[in-house]
């Protein structure tokens, strides 16, 4: 469709290095990083992010992060690290002890030298004003909807959108959604593209 797109592994995923995932925090200064090199050897400078669930929330606090970044897909992700872990609990476990799953993210966050609570897109959502789609399956058990509508909720965008996939699940999004949310997502996409011709214009 004639768009430049990197596809990357974060920071201990994948072939990237690094021993430790921090949730987004040291992430979104990785995609400032990326965009640094993107506008000083590629010579772009437009740039957008497309994120699922960990890349969902790295998209969100990025965006809050690094004004370059014009535009946004986010797909089924949580509003704050510390919930979403106690869910996760509950979710394999059977039972929540936030004491106790609070304890373990503050752990991992001084194993992995990050703080727990700046993992929170939701903060960063109320600094994004760019273009944005905000999407959820509503049979998603990992990270509930509701996660993703608190978060566009709390964006403050005059463009932005929020897509219920009906039935999918947290994985599933692509698969449900098919060519009718796929021709959204490039619509949108088509859409910031005039929007920055317009304005070169």
């Amino acid at each position: 469709h004639g768009y430049n797109a990197i596809a990357l592994d974060s920071r201990a995923h994948g072939k990237s290095e690094g021993q430790f995932c921090s949730f987004g925090v040291n992430e979104k200064k990785d995609i400032t990083a990326l965009i640094d090199y993107l506008s000083k050897n590629e010579n772009l400078n437009h740039f957008g992010v497309w994120g699922q669930s960990l890349g969902g929330a790295i998209g969100l606090q990025a965006m809050g992060y690094d004004k370059r970044i014009k535009f946004g897909v986010i797909e089924s992700t949580f509003s704050d690290f510390k919930t979403i872990v106690n869910d996760y609990f509950d979710l394999h476990a059977g039972f929540s002890f936030s004491p106790f799953s609070n304890y373990l993210v503050n752990r991992a966050g001084e194993i992995a030298e990050f703080d727990p609570n700046d993992a929170m897109p939701i903060k960063y959502c109320k600094s994004i004003n760019q273009p944005i789609l905000v999407v959820h399956g509503n049979e998603d058990k990992r990270i509930n909807i509701k996660y993703g509508r608190a978060n566009f909720s709390a964006i403050p965008s005059k463009h932005k959108e929020f897509i219920q996939i009906d039935s999918a699940n947290h994985s599933n999004v692509w698969k449900v959604g098919g060519e009718t949310y796929f021709n959204r997502v490039l619509k949108f996409l088509d859409d910031q593209y005039i929007s920055k011709k317009s304005l070169s214009n």
